[in-house]
């Protein structure tokens, strides 16, 4: 068993592979039809499925051709042209993504006399593409580096080598990949499959320290080695016809040759996948086959079904024959103090009759298991939970196969399930997928559908008030009768009560009322008014609670049984309590949204109360719904969402309050006051705040843009960790859209230029604003600014203009231009230039961004661990001490600061 992501290849880095052209070798290829039997279907421990083959007879044709060495150990594996290395299995019935990762390394050999040399990098086939971006590790002496573009005709400055020590070797050089001896650079979106390099090598210089031109290193001297960075990833698909319709007309060399297999256009080509329910290798006959793996009766009767606190339920085991189907097998490590796994799953809960349990594990837009190209379990609402099916098949399929139909009982039910997959690679839209079944117990019973006599009647008379009048339980369903003559039902009781009790109850109740009415008589003109003031005043709280759609945002939080924090609806009276009737010492922030308040709640909780602006009748519905899906967003890097209050006549917002301020004032604070952020501390919050939009984008259970992405709405917490704030302007996604149609709305010098001449807003406009934050890490500069002559300008036009001339390096800030190094800097201004293309569709995702953004960070811890371990003291140590210096003496008297600073410096 495996637990895997659906789309396992999205979270490597984008990467590229490097191909010589090459002509196609003589051979007979296999067709889909013909025998493939005597075929090796591995090569060391990685797997082989047709179309690819180990030699010409064994697969389709020259592109899919490998070649396996033998003389290796392990065994390693090629591409036709004996340069890539593939590094995982080619199992080609698994994803819709036909990807796969390979490893390359390219040596030009250097001549005597010759200082100028090129390179070009394609796919190493037509059937074969790139995906993503490209890292290169260069290794040689005395070299500028240049990307040629050919289809803009530019040549742009890569990187440059130099040797001052003439004796450096490769092993040395490629370590420090600083530009001694080697070194890296990304090559965005290689264009049209292919892209060129050009090496140029200066006069060789000769060390007086090092001695003579011989004494230099052959390795370095003599030739250039290009190299990926770790690994690179190359999709696949059928092209020897332009599409499906095209392919279809020759049957002989139609490759998705298996029943229940489709075919699926690719732009430039085609690929086979198995149809819902089937799984397989499509490229064979009979290759997709139907699920016949679940078996309803288990071989044991003894079975043992706790671990720990956890009840483990059939078809779920721990024991042999004890689970229905071998995927279902869990692990518990003891069964005192249990820790129950599935795989790399740590399960929490179970819940049998609803098809769900509990995990703590990754967390990503969709998790799948995926057992021999079957999928069975899919990620369910905010993904802390999996669905599970008992088998790919529908309804009808399982109930033809009775001796494998899994709902025994008999009061239950079969279910479809469906499921949400994105095929982003081939642009295709969201849909929902059919998966497989389940089983239910049918309305009227619960309990384990999959046992037999599992489903018990549930006793609906005990529920509160089911019954205006007496309550009587049948099997699956109840009936009620009224209460006899002269006899009430009495709500509070859920009893019938005689109605001379009730009469009597009444009249001492009126005759109290009464009592107490003449006595409040006596009270002053004053107190009447104030009653009646708050009676109008809690009248018309009700009014404001209806026509907010109160009882809508009701039903949604009681009717989620899935929320782990549901969110809540808070009284008027709380909230004014909370901020002392709304007293302006207690306003915090004003914006284009509204007016925020901090407020304490009576559990002592901190908060921010938001006031928006006036929202129209008719954006009411809507606004109810953002609220019940954005409260049940928990993510470490968002500002959570505790509630509302519909009361007033424009509704409040309780969010979790964050006490050092936005990202904008610490990198606009004056400078005296001592608090600032490491670049370390930099580059953490942008990758934090990058994930947390990811998040938003893709793993939310419905998708999220937040339409106003700035330094300003990225809040830092006592922890120094970003929060995401302010989602007055976000809009939901429905599931079936791609982008949404709205006037335009954000701020000024981070609005994405396409929305605002196509009013169309998506993902990518987020990614925009997004970029005009990382220039401002790099810059300190505020989004609109005045130049040194006077006219206002845009700080994302102007960091363009100087990146294109590349004079980057010489508006970046002191700070950051001290602490981090030009490698870091050339890659932060490169992923921002990516972010501030003005063609959305050319710029990355959110995710692509957050991964960019891990991998750098990742490096630079590396370096700092190495400096520790050297006993030094890195600047990021020394600026995060700065900071908190300055946190204590803001809370002192001015006259005391200096002294803790002072003390602290020592």
């Amino acid at each position: 068993m495996g637990v895997l992501l659906p789309m396992m290849y999205a979270s490597l880095f984008l990467l590229a592979s490097v191909a010589l052209a090459s002509h196609d070798p003589d051979g007979s290829w296999a067709h889909p039809g013909s025998t493939l039997e005597g075929c090796p279907t591995s090569c060391g421990n990685l797997s082989v499925e047709y179309p690819f083959g180990i030699g010409s007879r064994c697969s389709r044709g020259p592109d899919f051709n490998l070649t396996c060495n033998n003389t290796t150990q392990p065994p390693r594996l090629f591409l036709r042209d004996g340069i890539n290395e593939v590094l995982n299995d080619l199992a080609v019935g698994v994803y819709f993504d036909k990807l796969f990762i390979t490893s390359f390394q390219h040596t030009i050999h250097m001549k005597p006399g010759q200082h100028v040399y090129y390179s070009s990098f394609k796919p190493p086939g037509r059937s074969f593409g790139y995906i993503g971006n490209t890292a290169l590790n260069i290794t040689g002496c005395d070299l500028d580096v240049y990307w040629v573009n050919d289809n803009a005709r530019t040549i742009t400055w890569a990187c440059k080598t130099v040797c001052p020590d003439q004796r450096i070797t490769e092993t040395v050089a490629r370590h420090h990949s600083k530009g001694v001896g080697c070194c890296r650079f990304d090559v965005y979106g290689p264009e049209n499959g292919a892209f060129h390099l050009k090496f140029v090598q200066g006069h060789n210089k000769i060390n007086n320290s090092t001695g003579s031109k011989s004494n230099r290193t052959a390795a370095l001297w003599d030739r250039i080695s290009i190299t990926d960075d770790s690994g690179v990833a190359i999709s696949w698909q059928i092209v020897d016809q332009p599409n499906c319709v095209a392919a279809m007309r020759d049957r002989t060399a139609y490759a998705c040759v298996s029943r229940h297999s489709g075919c699926y256009d690719t732009g430039e080509g085609y690929i086979c996948i198995c149809n819902d329910g089937y799984a397989g290798n499509p490229f064979i006959p009979d290759g997709c086959s139907n699920d016949k793996g679940y078996n309803p009766i288990p071989s044991r009767t003894d079975c043992t079904r706790r671990c720990g606190n956890i009840t483990v339920e059939f078809p779920f085991g721990i024991e042999e024959g004890c689970f229905a189907r071998e995927e279902f097998h869990l692990n518990c490590t003891n069964t005192t103090s249990a820790v129950l796994l599935l795989d790399d799953f740590e399960v929490t809960g179970m819940n049998i009759e609803k098809g769900i349990f509990e995990y703590n594990g990754h967390t990503s837009a969709q998790v799948e298991h995926i057992s021999g190209g079957r999928i069975l379990f899919v990620g369910y609402e905010l993904f802390s939970s999996l669905q599970w099916v008992v088998a790919n098949l529908s309804c009808l399929e399982a109930q033809l196969n009775i001796s494998g139909y899994a709902c025994v009982s008999i009061n239950s039910r079969c279910v479809g399930v469906n499921a949400t997959t994105d095929y982003s690679f081939f642009e295709a839209p969201k849909e929902d997928t059919y998966v497989g079944y389940h089983c239910k117990c049918t309305d009227g019973f619960k309990g384990n559908p999959y046992i037999q006599n599992g489903c018990r009647d549930i006793n609906e008379c005990l529920q509160p008030n089911i019954c205006k009048g007496k309550c009587h339980n049948i099997e699956g369903s109840f009936y009620c009768t009224e209460c006899p003559h002269s006899t009430e039902y009495d709500l509070d009781k859920m009893e019938c009560r005689t109605t001379k009790q009730h009469i009597l109850l009444s009249g001492i109740i009126i005759g109290l009322s009464a009592g107490f009415g003449i006595l409040a008589l006596s009270f002053s003109k004053t107190c009447l008014i104030r009653r009646w003031n708050r009676n109008i005043q809690r009248q018309l709280q009700k009014n404001y609670f209806r026509k907010n759609q109160g009882l809508l945002l009701e039903t949604l939080i009681s009717s989620d049984e899935c929320a782990n924090d549901k969110a809540k609806i808070f009284s008027l009276e709380e909230l004014e309590k909370a901020t002392d009737n709304f007293d302006r010492a207690r306003i915090i922030g004003s914006g284009g949204h509204g007016m925020v308040y901090k407020g304490i709640l009576s559990d002592q909780r901190v908060v921010a109360i938001k006031r928006p602006k006036v929202i129209e009748q008719a954006e009411i519905t809507q606004f109810i719904n953002e609220v019940a899906i954005l409260s049940q967003i928990n993510h470490r890097n968002i500002v959570k969402l505790f509630g509302c209050c519909l009361e007033t006549e424009v509704p409040l917002l309780v969010y979790e309050y964050i006490s050092c301020g936005s990202l904008s004032q610490v990198l606009y604070a004056d400078s005296s006051n001592g608090f600032s952020l490491s670049w370390d501390g930099y580059l953490r919050i942008a990758m934090e705040t990058a994930g947390a939009l990811s998040y938003l984008h893709s793993a939310a259970s419905v998708s999220i843009f937040h339409r106003d992405v700035k330094s300003s709405n990225i809040l830092i917490d006592e922890d120094y960790t970003a929060k995401v704030s302010d989602f007055g302007a976000s809009r939901l996604v429905p599931m079936d859209q791609t982008h949404i149609v709205t006037n335009v709305q954000g701020t000024f010098g981070y609005l994405d230029p396409e929305y605002f001449h196509t009013r169309q807003f998506n993902g990518k406009s987020d990614v925009y604003s997004f970029g005009v934050v990382l220039v401002e890490l790099l810059l300190w500069m505020k989004p609109i600014f005045t130049s040194e002559s006077g006219t206002i300008q845009n700080l994302s036009s102007y960091f363009l203009k100087e990146f294109s001339e590349g004079g980057i390096i010489g508006i970046v800030n002191s700070q950051v231009l001290e602490e981090a190094s030009e490698e870091e800097i050339n890659n932060v201004a490169s992923l921002a230039v990516a972010c501030l293309r003005l063609r959305g569709e050319e710029r990355p995702t959110m995710k692509q961004v957050e991964v960019k953004l891990q991998i750098l960070r990742s490096k630079r811890m590396k370096l700092c661990q190495v400096d520790a371990r050297n006993g030094e003291q890195t600047q990021s140590m020394l600026l995060t001490r700065r900071a908190r210096v300055a946190r204590r003496s803001s809370t002192m008297p001015l006259g005391d600061r200096d002294n803790v600073a002072s003390t602290d410096n020592q």
